[in-house]
């Protein structure tokens, strides 16, 4: 039987994030390929941390800058190795290589996080982000050396996907775009979803360990808020979120409206029982899991173009894209108020979800795609020169820093 290691920055929490979601969509797409699943991580486990046994998938702990991953993966012998981010990748990467070298290699960017880091660099700096950023930012030249060298980069973002080749002129035959994917009866079905009579409240849900979350919190209720509820002074905003720090508690304000709830127990529900989602986000990377979530759940949401970027193609948002605060407001009580608009954004997210997001639009293809590359990887990989180079330099560099770390650890 073939095996897919996956080798995880974290261990997957599909209710806490995005990330953990999209995680366990790849572990079910390659199980349906009659991939047998190992699941590794250095990361310590955690309290909401799914139980990989009930999904078929062995679970495995390894260590940073140690041999022993060497004997692990040699026994193991997979066909397949997927680094979850480039972090993994650059950890990892020279060993598989090393022990593994007919083993596919594969990176799951989850979003382009240099885009993120050099978006939030500029948002510091109290200036336009340009796309030039990108070339200055350190981070692209650690994330980009880690794409080169993988056999296929799954990348989220269109967008994110356009700038790799465009201004980092890589291969397209390196990158491959899969979304975050729904089952068919994921979409909710609106004649069962609450009614607008039904539902109540504004809505922010993230993860509170990703910076653009709270500073998306932060907006809200230095900015966006005060203008909202001036207009509109019964209105309420629930904050849901996984580990809120307590400088996100703090901000609870009861007689403001401003309601700090922390992690939510069932995250669907929430959503689904909430009138409308509010999402400033002011940099960031990515598609957002969060108003993928919101359009499942039949629940209009207000963002900005950072928020909805590369998430609806030319289809009509499911609510609003301001970018203005003032207007974002507006909008938000708007569409809070007005049944009617607000079944037609209701309506708009059906069919970005039909359209875009769908699993077997991509299944079939994403199939095809790997089992064409298993099939050709030695001659994939002499048409990637850049990354065979970088393979030889990097492998060099980052494995004889990892044996001194290893023998100081000693």
């Amino acid at each position: 039987m073939r095996t897919l290691l996956i080798i995880g920055f974290v261990w997957p929490e599909p209710n806490s994030s995005a990330a953990g979601g999209r995680m366990m969509q790849l572990i079910s797409l390659f199980q349906q390929q009659g991939f047998s699943i190992v699941f590794s991580s250095p990361a310590q486990d955690s309290d909401f941390m799914i139980d990989l046994a009930q999904y078929s998938v062995l679970k495995r702990s390894i260590n940073l800058n140690c041999s022993s991953f060497d004997v692990f993966i040699k026994e193991l012998n997979p066909t397949i190795v997927l680094f979850d981010r480039f972090m993994m990748e650059e950890q990892f990467g020279w060993r598989v290589a090393e022990n593994c070298p007919a083993a596919m290699r594969i990176l799951d960017t989850e979003d382009l996080h240099c885009l993120r880091l050099a978006r939030q660099n500029a948002f510091k700096e109290k200036r336009e982000f340009q796309i030039s950023d990108l070339l200055v930012e350190e981070v692209a030249k650690r994330e980009v050396a880690s794409i080169l060298r993988c056999d296929l980069s799954l990348m989220i973002s269109e967008f994110e996907m356009e700038l790799l080749q465009n201004i980092f002129k890589i291969d397209s035959r390196l990158l491959y775009y899969l979304p975050l994917l729904l089952h068919t009866d994921q979409i909710s079905d609106l004649e069962k979803s609450p009614s607008f009579e039904d539902r109540k409240d504004f809505l922010f849900i993230g993860n509170f360990l990703h910076v653009p979350n709270f500073n998306a919190v932060q907006y809200l209720k230095e900015t966006i808020w005060p203008l909202l509820k001036k207009q509109f002074p019964e209105a309420i905003l629930n904050i849901y979120g996984a580990y809120p720090s307590q400088k996100v508690l703090q901000l609870n304000n009861v007689k403001e409206g401003f309601l700090i709830k922390g992690r939510a127990d069932d995250a669907m529900q929430v959503v689904k029982n909430s009138r409308v989602v509010l999402a400033p986000l002011r940099f960031g990377a990515g598609i957002k899991g969060k108003l993928l979530e919101a359009m499942q759940c039949g629940t209009p949401s207000v963002t900005t173009s950072i928020g909805a970027e590369s998430m609806h193609a030319n289809l009509s948002w499911n609510g609003f894209i301001e970018d203005n605060p003032v207007v974002f407001a507006e909008k938000a009580i708007v569409l809070y108020q007005d049944e009617k608009l607000w079944l037609q954004a209701q309506k708009n997210g059906i069919k970005i979800m039909e359209h875009r997001y769908l699993k077997p639009l991509f299944e079939g293809d994403f199939k095809e795609r790997i089992g064409e590359l298993l099939l050709n990887l030695e001659q994939h990989r002499l048409n990637n020169f850049m990354g065979e180079l970088l393979q030889h330099h990097t492998l060099r560099s980052t494995k004889y820093m990892s044996k001194w770390i290893e023998e100081k650890n000693r």
